[in-house]
């Protein structure tokens, strides 16, 4: 299946997906903690029974039940070297299934490891275990790719582009979402869309974690950024407990009203999730007869985006700031810091300019003595997950560029592609490639630009090479090309004509160096906020400047009120504000360590000891304050998962320096002791992990038996170690049934241990109907609970 051909589909009508696979496996008799992939091919007629159902039903599209056969998956059952064999052959059943009456979707989603630096895993080679898949997909004969239930933008980016560099076929991806609008990871609908989209995905959706009417105001979000369609597979509601099993409630009519809603909130595809049948989708089907897609919408804006937010690229928006401080040139504690592979003053840097007021952050680590490609690296990573505003690529060297490009898991400005040949020819294809934004910057093999006249030649020669590439006038920021006013007289006049030109003319943003203007000239802060002020007045879109400079930031602002622009007045009066009130705060550095996940607390800890602090002092007066701090942060969502376990590790790190230094007295408390496990059949343990950490942070003295764990391993551990609490994690409705099996058996031996339990699928009622002594949402939260229950 072409690309093209996809686009055709889609333009055609309503396209109908399939609906759950997992759930009505089971229902077929898959028992719980098996491998679905091997059950499937030991039990083929339960597949082809239900695939050749759906296509009856209606659907254009279904999945090969490949979901989880990626190595690392496949390695939970030590089934790895079969690889090849089992994702060829269930490709075949599902073409046998869809008998040239449907297209074979191969199916991709996360392995279960996280990428660094809140795991292990790097991203390149998560790339390579998607790659591996894909090539075996695309041997057995798929028609298209789908990335699904993915938590995570970046994980999500490693799959489209494995399929990318492997193949040219469409690519459809699906997020989950929580209840909050945002991803476990924190990406809400509008990044996701915008980051996909600018990466060469092809249809953008959600699938999972709720039934079809919570789902609306997603679809409806996307739908307001999507240039390419967006799709919908809701669950048939909420999992709900009917005696021993789990069931979800939802009949076909009710789905397939709900399913209309999602149509006419912008969705271009529909399916279903976990709950859903053949008769769900033959409903839906019938319900939806006749409708018409709302077609993509032309954008009008440009748009860049970190991994969780997105910032609107406006011409006649608000005036934006990039702050220009992270960058070694004239920098020498800076510079120490990179020879010394420390970036704790690159991310002070970037909090400080966001504190002020700035929209993007320019990253170059421009420098002698260091390799600036793994540096840009190392700051891209720690960056990503301390600052929620998207990044400006800043180099001189295209490959490295291309390295940040790769790895920043949001949709970056490239800083900048030229008319010169060595950088123009080298530098769209892979600004294409990743989506990013770019300055143009007027230069040219000849160098300056002599006139205007030539200036506007340069620019638009850029742009007729940029359209080949799928790039339009949004995705471009046109420098100004500011030289100093000391040396040429009409530096400035040249520079507001060029802004003129490129709003007015070619309805294109731009930018300018804004110090450059007074280079050589006394009182510059003057020349500079005045050259602003003027340059916003032309159109100007956005500065690469200190935002620190006060009398610069005010005077932009104050320019946006006088412009009439949309909320500019709000914006004028907070920054006022925020100034007059600003009151120098002294933070302890061990408690601002935890609360930004830094990794040189141990220094920070032995100046305290130095200093005569006890250990028993840091930990209660400085480290559990702060990991409560992180807790209400997370709580509020103003942290998401990566922000927690980078301030859950550093809290690790300085209670496992100071524990052996801690004096034992006769009043020390005993460890109270507390039994996790994800349950029997269950594979996943991102969240049970954090729970392990965050609890053992806290003093509890945690076994943690990680995942697939049976209930009479759960209960012979208990009993063994006496154990105060019974910590129980299921991410999966097909396994969640494990968790009462283990209340019931607590009960049954008469127990001390209260049981907990949390994950994805889990709610206080379910909770409520097995008898369980509590439910957390989250890591914070069960710390909370713990705390209560003991």
């Amino acid at each position: 299946m072409t690309r093209e051909k996809f686009r055709e589909l889609l333009r055609s009508g309503i396209v109908m997906l399939d609906g759950a696979t997992g759930t009505n496996l089971q229902d077929a008799g898959m028992p719980i903690g098996v491998c679905p992939e091997e059950w499937i091919l030991g039990n083929e007629e339960a597949i082809l029974e239900l695939q050749e159902a759906y296509v009856a039903a209606g659907s254009n599209i279904i999945y090969a039940p490949t979901f989880t056969g990626n190595r690392i998956k496949l390695g939970e059952y030590g089934l790895e070297n079969r690889i090849e064999e089992i994702n060829t052959k269930l490709v075949e059943l599902s073409k046998r299934a869809a008998n040239n009456k449907a297209y074979v979707a191969g199916d991709l989603t996360l392995t279960g490891e996280q990428l660094k630096p809140s795991g292990k895993m790097e991203f390149e080679e998560l790339v390579t275990i998607y790659k591996e898949q894909v090539s075996i997909l695309i041997k057995a004969g798929v028609d298209l790719f789908v990335v699904e239930t993915m938590m995570s933008l970046q994980e999500t980016r490693a799959a489209v582009l494995a399929i990318k560099e492997t193949c040219d076929l469409p690519i459809m991806a699906s997020l989950t979402f929580e209840e909050t609008g945002r991803t476990l990871y924190g990406s809400t609908p509008e990044a996701t869309v915008i980051v996909l989209q600018a990466l060469g995905v092809d249809a953008i959706g959600t699938n999972c974690s709720t039934g079809p009417t919570q789902m609306i105001p997603i679809i409806k979000a996307m739908k307001e950024y999507a240039k390419v369609p967006i799709f919908a597979k809701p669950n048939a509601g909420m999992p709900t407990l009917d005696g021993e099993k789990t069931i979800y409630d939802m009949s076909e009519s009710e789905f397939a009203e709900a399913a209309r809603e999602l149509v006419l909130a912008g969705a271009n595809m529909i399916g279903g999730c976990c709950g859903t049948t053949p008769r769900h989708m033959k409903a839906t089907k019938d319900k939806i007869l006749g409708m018409k897609p709302i077609q993509p919408f032309e954008q009008s804006k440009g748009y860049l985006s970190s991994e969780t937010d997105i910032t609107q690229i406006d011409v006649d928006g608000r005036f934006l700031i990039i702050g220009e401080r992270i960058n070694p040139t004239g920098k020498k504690s800076l510079q120490a810091e990179l020879r010394e592979d420390k970036f704790e003053l690159v991310l002070q840097m970037a909090k400080e300019q966001v504190e002020n007021g700035a929209n993007i952050l320019d990253v170059n680590m421009g420098m002698n003595g260091i390799d600036e490609k793994e540096t840009m690296l190392k700051a891209i990573t720690n960056l990503s997950t301390s600052v929620n505003i998207p990044l400006c690529i800043d180099s001189s060297y295209v490959d490295v560029i291309e390295a940040a490009l790769r790895i920043y898991p949001g949709r970056a400005l490239l800083n900048s592609i030229s008319f010169e040949s060595e950088k123009i020819e080298k530098l769209l294809p892979i600004a294409a490639k990743y989506g990013a934004m770019f300055i143009l910057l007027p230069l040219s093999d000849n160098g300056l630009p002599k006139s205007l006249e030539e200036k506007k030649e340069i620019i638009n020669a850029v742009l007729q090479k940029a359209y080949k590439f799928g790039f339009t006038n949004k995705d471009v920021v046109v420098d100004g090309l500011v030289t100093t006013v000391g040396a040429n007289k009409n530096a400035a006049v040249e520079t507001l004509q060029t802004i003129k030109y490129c709003k007015e003319v070619l309805g294109i943003a731009t930018v300018v160096g804004l110090s450059n203007i007074s280079f050589g000239l006394p009182e510059r802060t003057y020349i500079n906020s005045s050259f602003l002020s003027m340059a916003i007045h032309d159109g100007l879109t956005m500065a690469i400047a200190n935002p620190s400079q006060e009398i610069l930031v005010m005077s932009a602002f104050a320019s946006d009120i006088l412009k009439n622009k949309k909320n500019a007045s709000i914006r004028y009066i907070n920054k006022a504000n925020n100034k007059n009130d600003e009151v120098e705060t002294v933070v302890n550095p061990i408690f601002e360590a935890v609360l930004k996940g830094k990794k040189n607390i141990i220094e920070l800890i032995k100046d305290a000891l130095q200093n005569g602090e006890k250990p028993s002092e840091i930990i209660n007066e400085h480290l559990i304050p702060a990991i409560n701090e992180v807790g209400i942060l997370f709580d509020k969502k103003t942290y998401f998962l990566p922000q927690l376990i980078s301030s859950a590790e550093t809290m690790k790190m300085g209670i496992e320096y100071l524990e052996p230094m801690l004096e034992i007295t006769s009043d020390t408390k005993e460890k109270k002791t507390v039994v996790m496990a994800t349950v029997k059949g269950d594979i996943h343990d991102i969240g049970k992990n954090l729970v392990v950490l965050m609890l053992k942070n806290y003093g509890y003295n945690v076994i943690d038996l990680g995942k697939d764990v049976s209930t009479q391993k759960i209960i012979e551990t208990a009993i063994e170690h006496n154990a105060d609490i019974i910590g129980l994690s299921a991410l999966m409705t097909t396994t969640m049934m494990e968790m009462k099996q283990v209340v019931n058996e607590v009960k049954k031996a008469k127990l001390k241990a209260k049981v907990i339990i949390g994950g994805a699928v889990i709610t206080q009622s379910f909770a409520d109907e097995i008898g369980a002594d509590g439910y957390s949402s989250d890591a914070a939260d069960a710390v909370k609970l713990v705390k209560r229950l003991i």
